[in-house]
């Protein structure tokens, strides 16, 4: 169980009756120290938890193709769910035992922060308010999104500096994406003629019936939305980004071990894709020369200790999900109906920017 308190300091009564704030606001503070401690060392850590129940519970879209979606039987595929099966594999030696919760922008955060989902992989962006205000810690970036542009082919545009003038379908409250459209065609000399919607949605249909040139968003949503028109064909999604939307799993503040197993389980992966170790070479990959390589299956060095996991961990991960860069290929690059650019997702020696610290 998790216990959320708050205790306002400007409503506090002294024994005369009287109002007063200021002169118990070290009192407020206290009272809240001691409730979150006392819950933190009653309940089990995350670990614990997920072993007992036998299932990581997941938080994922309500459907986002090559990220989190569904099919006609019910069984999740996409990045973000590879994810949550990559630490299934690690905590419970099964990438399958796994209780995907679908969840909506505004449901989300609750949901972590109040136990009932163990991590949150959403196409979440890591940002400076998402990282302080909410209790929540992000174990790292698993896609690097931005908010880009999608186009009719009638347009004609293959690349952003081409939008002069164009009509663009947006969000009317979506704040930032609206201030970064604005900053950018400014920067560029250029104009836009604004087409506002109540809703994501709504932008998406109006884009889709011919009421703009263009609809700007996450390049990552764009790419599966194109999918869902009636000739995918008939649009495209541009190469520049306006905006840095890093994506990663989040999980609760205050349960460092847990957050260190997420962690790493996304830097196993990264880690596998850089030493070439994949799905189908693993076990052949244990009697590598490469020190790195038996660190990695927990062959020599630390092994599982530190994360309190079986020495097998990272195999499990590597043999069930993949690295990587075969998760990426199958849920949204080249083997998969998306198929974006690796980019700045490809690896650091590689022209990308992922990268994950030395397993050692």
């Amino acid at each position: 169980m998790y216990l959320f308190g708050v205790v306002r300091q400007d409503c506090v009564f002294h024994q005369d009756g009287i109002f007063d704030g200021n002169s118990m606001r070290n009192v407020s503070v206290i009272i809240v120290v001691v409730l979150l401690l006392l819950v933190s060392s009653a309940r089990a850590s995350t670990l614990e938890e997920v072993q007992k129940k036998g299932v990581v519970r997941c938080g994922v879209s309500t459907g986002l193709p090559g990220f989190s979606s569904p099919d006609a039987k019910g069984n999740w595929t996409g990045l973000d769910v590879d994810i949550c099966r990559a630490v299934a594999a690690a905590v419970l030696g099964d990438k399958n035992k796994v209780k995907f919760v679908p969840l909506t922008a505004k449901e989300r955060f609750t949901a972590l922060q109040t136990g009932q989902i163990d991590i949150l992989s959403r196409n979440t962006a890591w940002t400076l308010t998402s990282d302080t205000s909410l209790a929540l810690k992000f174990a790292g970036v698993s896609f690097y999104d931005g908010q880009g542009f999608m186009v009719t082919k009638k347009f004609g545009a293959k690349s952003a500096a081409r939008l002069n003038g164009a009509a663009i379908c947006i969000q009317a409250d979506a704040t930032a994406a609206r201030q970064n459209l604005a900053a950018w065609f400014k920067a560029k000399k250029m104009t836009y003629k604004p087409v506002l919607f109540d809703t994501f949605g709504q932008a998406a249909k109006g884009f889709a019936a011919g009421r703009c040139d263009v609809l700007t968003g996450g390049r990552s949503r764009l790419y599966s939305l194109r999918l869902t028109l009636a000739n995918p064909d008939s649009a495209v999604v541009l190469p520049e980004m306006i905006s840095k939307d890093p994506l990663g799993p989040v999980v609760r503040q205050g349960d460092d071990g847990w957050f260190n197993i997420v962690r790493w389980s996304l830097f196993a992966m990264i880690d596998a894709e850089e030493l070439g170790v994949t799905s189908k070479n693993v076990d052949a990959m244990k009697k590598s020369a490469d020190p790195a390589v038996l660190r990695l299956l927990g062959e020599e060095g630390i092994k599982g200790k530190g994360l309190g996991l079986a020495d097998s961990w990272a195999y499990r991960i590597i043999k069930q999900v993949g690295n990587y860069g075969e998760i990426y290929a199958r849920n949204v690059g080249r083997d998969s109906p998306l198929k974006i650019a690796r980019g700045l997702n490809a690896l650091w020696d590689r022209g990308g920017i992922q990268y994950a610290p030395p397993m050692r």
